[in-house]
């Protein structure tokens, strides 16, 4: 079975050699690079291709909010997980709009970090769940009253709202067609369709569109 590949993206030694350690010992996990800046990072990920990029939001010269939305227009295969001591709300939304498919705390716990690399490794989105809560609030104040969240929910199928709340909940094409035994180019086909729908371009604005409507739960 093939390793996930993994680059360390932080102007810190200190953290890369802990992240090192810790990875390591995974038996799915191999750290293929490391870098220390924004600029860096791009230019190594184009060389070395990796499957996911642990990335700092803060480092010298380019930070890791530039350096994502390079990677994802180079290399749009290859996922972006923030891992960063900042939890303000401004880096949290935009590391997902450059196209980060996660965000995690240096405080959570080591677990926690290998659970989200898997996660993410595996097609889906991982939020730390306090920062999650972020998602709910900015529909709740920001998005109540713009028509574009009015858009009926019934536009979907029911087998188009199952396909939605798996997808929401991290769930790979191959894990709900298994789920809903059914084809994975039967999945394909209704995740294109509920885009096209509601309008929406890539997994967050699914995972937010299903916490507004009720769909998921992030209490758990």
């Amino acid at each position: 079975m093939p390793k996930i590949k993994l680059m360390l993206a932080d102007d810190h030694a200190v953290v890369r050699s802990g992240l090192r350690m810790l990875l390591e010992a995974q038996p799915d996990m191999e750290i293929v690079g490391e870098t220390e800046n924004g600029l860096e990072t791009v230019m190594r990920a184009q060389a070395i291709k990796p499957d996911i990029i642990l990335m700092d939001v803060e480092m010298p010269g380019m930070n890791g909010i530039e350096a994502t939305r390079e990677i994802k227009l180079i290399l749009p295969e290859t996922a972006v997980l923030a891992l960063t001591m900042y939890e303000d709300e401004q880096y949290f939304f935009e590391m997902l709009k450059v196209g980060a498919s996660g965000y995690v705390p240096k405080r959570a716990a080591p677990d926690e970090l290998v659970n989200a690399i898997r996660t993410v490794y595996q097609g889906g989105v991982y939020l730390y769940p306090s920062l999650a809560a972020h998602l709910v609030q900015d529909y709740l104040q920001k998005d109540e009253a713009a028509a574009d969240d009015d858009r009926p929910q019934n536009d979907l199928t029911p087998r188009e709202i199952e396909v939605l709340t798996l997808i929401a909940e991290g769930f790979t094409n191959a894990e709900i067609a298994q789920e809903l035994v059914i084809s994975i180019k039967t999945v394909d086909r209704h995740r294109e369709n509920i885009m096209r729908k509601l309008n929406m371009h890539n997994r967050i604005d699914l995972v937010k569109y299903a916490i507004k409507k009720g769909l998921i739960d992030l209490d758990d």
